[in-house]
């Protein structure tokens, strides 16, 4: 298989083998990583068109040879493959390393007018780096479009250091050959832009599907010019272009990601009125505090039977599961009892009777692993005292 083709090749066959996974995708996977990761990918690289421009003793020939000291060199599409390993801090964002390698043929040089039609032109163009890159996830929700595949796209951006090679490039006139074969190293940077479809039948595992915009500065390569006549051989140097626009396919794993919790589903009131109760729980959606439909009723339950039964004091209590950071958490469960203790106030409850607390993730109704999401913990206790 020629290279081209090979090129041609990694995309499709890549897409082909991710389309099997997006069948096992579902909604409740989607969720931020946590924790350590690694991830690769493959796909195609497109590398823009690159200006030429000769110094030293070569373009000081060619001056006064009548031959202009700028040229462009294209490429053939070619390919891209990444390996990273990184941290997910849990809120949507990530940092990671990276190594990456990109590889595209010339498809021809042009200009250095005056010397000639240039004829047999070739070689390569070959890239290699490491990045340092920040990532973040943007959660949606479980299933925001109704189509059953979970989903969670993400930006990012990072910055390196890249090793550009130009292998055997040439380019033939009719009375002479000049040739660049030479590695410069230079600053990299790159703006990515993707969207990862988690597996749920394997937590952690996800499809990722990636464009990125990678680039580094001007490398300069020796170049020689071989004249036919004179048998001579003079050097010089060629300042080039090095930027490239990718898309890629690839798979990233992240361990010990906690299994997604099934919602909650509140149950349905039964038809008899059950007998005035002490105490109401009031449960929230993943990381929210707003109120749902349900969490208003059982609200204006407790305001009523507040008044129907002796109360010196109502105890509204806010608690959090173990899916975030302990202090993101705290501040999570403040916001929850600050929306019930405003509900029973709007339905008539006198603030100086409500006393409000907020406890965290520290007192659960049931016990779980850190960075579990647990339905039942996600809740405010009120207490009629």
């Amino acid at each position: 298989m020629s290279q081209s083709t090979f090129a041609r090749a990694v995309p499709r066959a890549a897409l082909l083998a991710a389309l099997p996974l997006l069948a096992f995708a579902g909604p409740l996977a989607a969720q931020p990583v946590t924790g350590i990761y690694i991830g690769g990918g493959a796909g195609w690289n497109i590398a823009n068109d690159s200006d030429l421009d000769v110094s030293g003793a070569l373009a000081n020939q060619m001056q006064s040879s009548g031959i202009r000291r700028s040229g462009e060199a294209s490429f053939d599409d070619g390919w891209v493959g990444v390996l990273s390993v990184g941290y997910g801090f849990g809120n949507g964002l990530r940092a990671e390393l990276e190594g990456n390698f990109r590889d595209n043929a010339i498809d021809s040089v042009s200009g250095f007018q005056g010397a000639g039609r240039l004829s047999n032109t070739g070689g390569r163009q070959q890239t290699y780096g490491a990045m340092a890159n920040v990532f973040y996830d943007f959660d949606v929700g479980p299933d925001p479009f109704g189509t059953g595949i979970g989903f969670m796209p993400y930006i990012g951006g990072g910055v390196g250091y890249g090793w550009t090679k130009w292998n055997g490039v040439r380019a033939v006139t009719p009375d002479s050959r000049l040739v660049i074969d030479d590695t410069d190293g230079q600053f990299a940077y790159q703006g990515i832009a993707g969207v990862a479809f988690p597996i749920e039948s394997v937590p952690g595992l996800a499809l990722t599907a990636e464009y990125r915009f990678f680039g580094t500065l001007s490398p300069e390569f020796e170049i020689t010019r071989q004249n036919y006549a004179t048998g001579t051989t003079t050097r010089g140097k060629v300042e080039t272009d090095n930027t490239n626009h990718s898309i890629m396919l690839g798979l990233r794993y992240a361990f010990n990601q906690p299994a997604p919790a099934a919602p909650y589903v509140a149950p349905a009131p039964v038809a008899a009125a059950p007998a005035p109760a002490r105490t109401y729980l009031v449960f929230f959606d993943w990381d929210r505090a707003d109120l749902t439909d349900r969490a208003r009723q059982i609200i204006t339950d407790a305001a009523e039977n507040s008044r129907r039964v002796q109360v010196t004091r109502i105890e509204v209590s806010g608690h959090a599961d173990r899916s975030g950071t302990p202090q993101y958490n705290q501040r999570l469960s403040q916001r929850r009892a600050d929306a019930v203790a405003a509900e029973l106030t709007r339905q008539g409850v006198s603030r100086e009777q409500i006393t409000i607390q907020a406890f965290g993730e520290t007192r659960p109704l049931v016990a779980t692993a850190d960075g579990v999401r647990e339905p039942q913990n996600r809740r405010v206790e009120i207490v009629l005292r």
